[in-house]
This record gives structure tokens, sequence and C-alpha cells, in this order.
């Protein structure tokens, strides 16, 4: 399978997703954003264990396709155009990229700004380069965030730190972005793809069930009570230890060796 504004690579159980519009900045188009849900779906069907997404060129992705919201407002006569099947497609993206149950790895280099800034956020880790930044550009425009940034970001650094990004569009370095946990890993910009690779390696060689719970465990915790929190625990506990590889892990470690996790 090929796509217009992504590329993809399958190796060692790691799918590696690439926008590919490194003249725009990657911006988010509407054909980028079918393009990339299409690539994860591959993704999942190749049984891929882990998921780096990546942009080429100069940027991760730079927000939303302006050129391309211009010129839907002057075809269509609304401005809005843009923000509808556009940003409902973009959001279905961001949907998938949540409830598929393994990893996905957002690895940043250059510039990371609104739409894309929120798309990084998504993804359950974030590896930047060092020349690497990030901003919440909408208010520069007037817009309002979108992608589900004020649902990541504010989990990540807090309620105030948080409205000083939003409010004011900043811009934040990579080093900064790691000190208020925005992301999870600063690395050399020359050896980002390695280190994610690395990174999304390890995790795909994990237990691929366990890290799935994981992913949903932590998607419900700012939601539920504690009690349901503990409910839900137990539940994946229980679906965990019914796997191979709790069986697989339990006796490796009485056997003094690694273990060898199949995912299943």
């Amino acid at each position: 399978m090929t796509f217009e504004t992504v590329t993809y690579i399958f190796d060692n159980n790691v799918a590696t997703v690439q926008m590919n519009r490194p003249e725009a900045l990657n911006a988010l188009s509407l054909q980028l954003s079918l393009d990339i849900r299409a690539a994860i779906e591959k993704a999942i069907a190749d049984g891929a264990r882990a998921v780096i997404l990546i942009g080429s060129g100069r940027a991760f992705c730079s927000g939303g396709d302006l050129r391309e919201m211009q010129s839907m407002w002057e075809k269509e006569g609304r401005i809005e155009a843009f923000l509808e099947d556009p940003l409902k497609a973009l959001h279905n993206v961001i949907v998938l990229i949540r409830e598929t149950p393994i990893p996905f790895i957002a690895a940043v280099n250059g510039v990371c700004a609104g739409a894309g800034t929120n798309f990084a956020l998504a993804c359950d880790l974030i590896v930047a380069a060092e020349d690497a930044s990030f901003n919440e550009a909408f208010v520069r425009i007037g817009l309002s965030p979108d992608c589900g940034g004020t649902f990541f970001l504010t989990r990540a650094v807090g309620e105030k730190i948080a409205a000083e990004l939003f409010m004011t569009g900043g811009t934040v370095d990579a080093n900064r972005a790691l000190q208020i946990g925005m992301i999870t890993r600063v690395v050399p910009a020359e050896s980002l793809l390695e280190e994610a690779g690395k990174f999304a390696v390890k995790l795909a060689a994990g237990p691929t069930g366990s890290i799935g719970r994981i992913k949903k465990m932590l998607n419900a915790t700012f939601s539920n009570t504690l009690s349901e929190q503990l409910e839900l625990e137990h539940a994946c506990q229980i679906e965990s230890g019914k796997s191979a590889d709790f069986k697989e892990g339990v006796a490796a470690f009485f056997e003094k060796r690694p273990p060898n996790f199949t995912g299943k």
C-alpha cells in the first residue's frame, strides 16, 4: 500500500509513519489526516506492537494547513468549512491513537506547532530532538485549541502552565518542555529516529497486552473515581493474569533469564 502524503515502514514489530509534506512543514491537510489514519490502520493490520510518528524535513508538524483553509474559504464562501470535515478527520486520528492498545511514540524534530503539538501530545510518549520547539499557536490567529490540546496538555503540565501556553501562544524549547512534563526525553537531533527506534523496539518486545491495558487505565484515570479506577485495575489485572506473557514472565523470573514476550 502506498500513500500520497506519508511514508510507511514496518520492521521488527514497529511501524514508522512519517509525515511527508516537508515543503509545507508537514501542515495537516485533509489528505495528510486521511493518510495518517490509513497508515495507522495498516500498522494495526500488520500486527505492529509499537508505532513511531515523525515528520520529514525541518518540522514535525506546523499545525493546520492555513493555505488549504484559505482555499476552502474562497471556494465555499465559509471560513469554517476547513474546521468541519478536515478537522473531524484529524480528530478521528486522535481517537484512533488513544484507543489503539499499543504504544505510540512521537519523534519530534524542529517545529511542532498548534495542532501539531496536540497531535504529538496524543501519543503515549514524546522523544524530542534538541532543536525541537513546541507551541499552542491558535491564539495568534484568533482560534481556540483543537485536536485534544486542552485535554492532553492540561493533564501533562497542569492547569496554570497550560493556561499560559494556550493564552499567549508562547514557544517552549525541548529542554523546557521536558522540565514541565510535556515530553518524555530529549536526544541529539542527528540521532532522533535512532533513539526513538530503540525506544519503540524495547516497547514492542514487551508484553503488548499489558501495555495496552496500562494505556486503557491511564486514559480513564482522570474521569474515574478511586473506586472506579480500582475496579478497572482489578479487571485489567485478571485479564493480564490469563495471558501467555504473564506465564512467560513468571517462568523467566524463576529461571533467572530475560522473558520472551510474544504479545499474547
